[in-house]
């Protein structure tokens, strides 16, 4: 049994699916999963990840974690540490953390990284660049006036599509041989956002304008949906990347099954949320 959290998320559903595929005995959990949201006979939980002392239950038959946390989870006084004992408890041997490549270059903390790789587990950790899908941000703006707003419009990083992560996910959680080893997933190539808005346009068929904002509208609008901390961060590293946030290839080793897919490969199978 494998127990995927943020299962219904830009990396759990497929990695939900990847792992059902496989013929994998898959826990679907979220604070809103239902039967509904995962293939049939998979079984769907909910659950606050913050009160761990109500997880045991959901680790018992299962092998092996794939975790998540949420900023929520942080805000909420959620423990990583005592997520992963309620885990060890029920017998789990190997856990697979959704970490940030922010950890790596120092941009953002490392606590989530050190519980588990101090957790006395089998681990592996992903360490993605940003999400091609974070592009849905941008959906209502296309949709209604078919613009794109953002700032550093021609700062070019790579961006990595939510699919290739569960891909690597399903991957370490089924081969031991990725245990304690530490992964950076990225894009093929860099993409500026105004590279993407012009893929956008393409895909759509019509012209989308960009419009780039000031690092102070910026910052202004990201403080509505993200903590001061992460917001700094986010906008530190999109303004000056350092070399390790402007890598336009796969880490050595990435347990990828096949090069990294391309920001329009994404857009393909996502354009309907712009039209």
């Amino acid at each position: 049994m494998i127990v995927v959290t943020g299962a219904t998320g830009n990396v759990g559903r497929p990695l939900v699916r990847a792992l059902d595929a496989a013929g994998e005995r898959v826990t679907a959990v979220s604070r809103s999963v239902s039967a509904g949201d995962v293939p049939a006979g998979v079984r769907s939980r909910r659950a606050d990840l913050a009160r761990a002392e109500d997880l045991g239950p959901l680790f018992d038959g299962a092998e092996a974690l794939f975790l998540l946390t949420s900023g929520d989870f942080t805000q909420s006084g959620g423990s990583v540490t005592d997520v992963l004992g309620a885990a060890r408890a029920a017998g789990v041997r190997r856990v697979v953390l959704l970490s940030s490549q922010g950890v790596g270059t120092g941009r953002h903390p490392a606590a989530a990284e050190d519980a588990v790789t101090g957790s006395g587990l089998d681990w592996t950790v992903l360490r993605p660049s940003g999400f091609a899908s974070n592009a849905l941000q941008w959906a209502e703006s296309v949709r209604t006036r078919r613009t794109v707003v953002a700032p550093f419009g021609d700062v070019a990083l790579p961006v990595v599509d939510p699919a290739d992560i569960a891909e690597a996910a399903a991957t370490a959680l089924r081969d031991a041989g990725h245990t304690g080893r530490t992964y950076e997933l990225t894009g093929p190539a860099p993409v500026s956002p105004r590279q993407q808005t012009e893929a956008i346009a393409k895909a759509l068929g019509e012209p989308v304008r960009f419009v780039e904002q000031s690092p102070q509208e910026a910052r202004a609008a990201m403080l509505g949906f993200m903590p001061a901390r992460v917001v700094e961060a986010t906008l530190a590293m999109l303004g000056t990347p350092t070399p390790a946030e402007r890598r336009a290839a796969s880490g050595t080793g990435s347990p990828l099954p096949h090069p990294p897919r391309p920001f329009t490969a994404w857009l393909s199978r996502n354009t309907t949320p712009f039209t």
